[in-house]
């Protein structure tokens, strides 16, 4: 507790960006939040999620008040495994998490996912009749039917993770929207302020203009107008076309992407990041105007280190994929050593900076890894600092605070 404390009076003595909002959300106050973002994943579970340990929460909380923290990306999703929903525990452990944080920290932002992902696990899971009631529909008693998610317009179409039942929840489908708005609310009520909704590229490729989209993105935003903390929900997709937009209004108040960091391949496992490298995000994020109605040039984004597995080839460079030495974004990040994990980050940082003022770093301080090198078993980087109690942490706590307090 001791240490906890002292994170809590170090958090206390920094100067504070504006981090109000109440029914909508100014640029300035988004992007202070942007700015002190991190992707958590899993912080408001309990146990063993999805098989990943969570090594120390007590510690994870310590760190997150001691580096300041203010966007947790990611802190809450399913992805697989959807009748833990059942589970009373699961949310109310949620619950009791945020409200734990918000009563050290009432400004931290916590962030669930509606991902392009449902498994087969989803028809284990009943339909609440006020979902059914939010679309107009009569009330059923049934479970939601993942073959009613993953159904395309053209039935020959590919589907990606097609196995085992699963497969892209396309939005286009009212089963979708029941569930996504099910997962919305869900979230909300346990203290969530920001929905990440995954590949909406992908999710709305039988959804040409958009408007299952905006039909279940008008309800999240008016449960979240009655019933979020600060009535008001930050939307973000990944959007590698630069945005989405219809008629000139983003859906999202945000933008997000992967890094795509480029291999240097006269250098052993140097990395760098360069406009136009890829289908990278870097200065083409579009201009629109935002959900709260102020009209942005270019939107403001996120660049995550992303997590999608290897090639197969670790370690050797390849231009034309998506990997950084055989790697994906954070497994490569875990691979370097700590003192060049640290340069890395403070490079990152100022090169967005120059780059593109409408980017933000993402911080990761926790998400999986895939490392062939490290054995069978699931693993994930942890930027807590490594100590006797948190040996699984790869220390780069004090580097990021360090560049946010600069």
């Amino acid at each position: 507790m001791a240490i906890l404390a002292a994170a809590l009076v170090s958090c206390s003595k920094d100067a504070k960006p504006d981090y109000s909002f109440d029914g909508s959300i100014s640029r300035e106050v988004l992007e202070n939040y942007l700015e002190r973002s991190v992707t958590q994943v899993y912080f408001l579970h309990d146990g063993k999620p999805e098989g990943y340990t969570l090594p120390d929460k007590e510690d994870d909380i310590r760190m997150l008040l001691n580096i300041g923290a203010k966007f947790i990306g990611r802190s809450i999703y399913c992805w697989g495994g959807e009748s833990k929903l059942n589970d009373p525990h699961f949310l109310n452990f949620a619950d009791s998490l945020t409200t734990r944080m918000h009563s050290y920290d009432p400004d931290m932002i916590f962030q669930g996912c509606l991902f392009e992902y449902v498994s087969a696990d989803v028809n284990n899971v009943p339909v609440p009749a006020w979902a059914f009631e939010a679309f107009g529909l009569e009330p059923e008693q049934r479970n939601f039917c993942s073959a009613d998610m993953v159904k395309r317009l053209d039935p020959d179409a590919p589907v990606r993770w097609g196995e085992r039942g699963g497969g892209v929840p396309m939005v286009n489908n009212m089963e979708t929207k029941l569930w996504f708005y099910y997962l919305a609310v869900s979230y909300i009520n346990v203290g969530v302020e920001a929905l990440h909704l995954g590949q909406v590229e992908l999710i709305s490729a039988d959804d040409p203009d958009r408007s299952n989209y905006i039909e279940l993105l008008d309800k999240i935003r008016e449960y979240a107008a009655a019933h979020a903390r600060r009535h008001y929900i930050l939307l973000d997709g990944h959007t590698p076309k630069g945005g989405f937009v219809v008629d000139g209004k983003s859906l999202l108040d945000f933008n997000s992407f992967p890094l795509r960091i480029k291999e240097v391949s006269e250098e052993p496992y140097k990395g760098i990041l360069e406009v136009g490298h890829s289908d990278g995000i870097y200065c083409r994020s579009k201009g629109a105007v935002s959900p709260s109605g102020w009209q942005a040039d270019s939107m403001p984004y996120l660049v995550e280190f992303d997590n999608f597995g290897t090639n197969g080839k670790p370690g050797q460079p390849n231009p034309d994929d998506e990997f950084i030495w055989g790697y994906d974004d954070i497994t490569w990040f875990s691979t370097l050593s700590e003192n060049d994990r640290n340069d890395w980050l403070r490079y990152a940082y100022d090169w967005l900076h120059a780059t593109d003022s409408n980017g933000h770093l993402q911080m990761c301080t926790m998400r999986m890894i895939t490392n062939p090198a490290l054995g069978r078993g699931r693993h994930a980087y942890y930027a807590n600092t490594r100590s006797e109690t948190y040996p699984e942490g790869y220390s780069q706590e004090e580097t990021i605070k360090s560049i946010w307090n600069r």
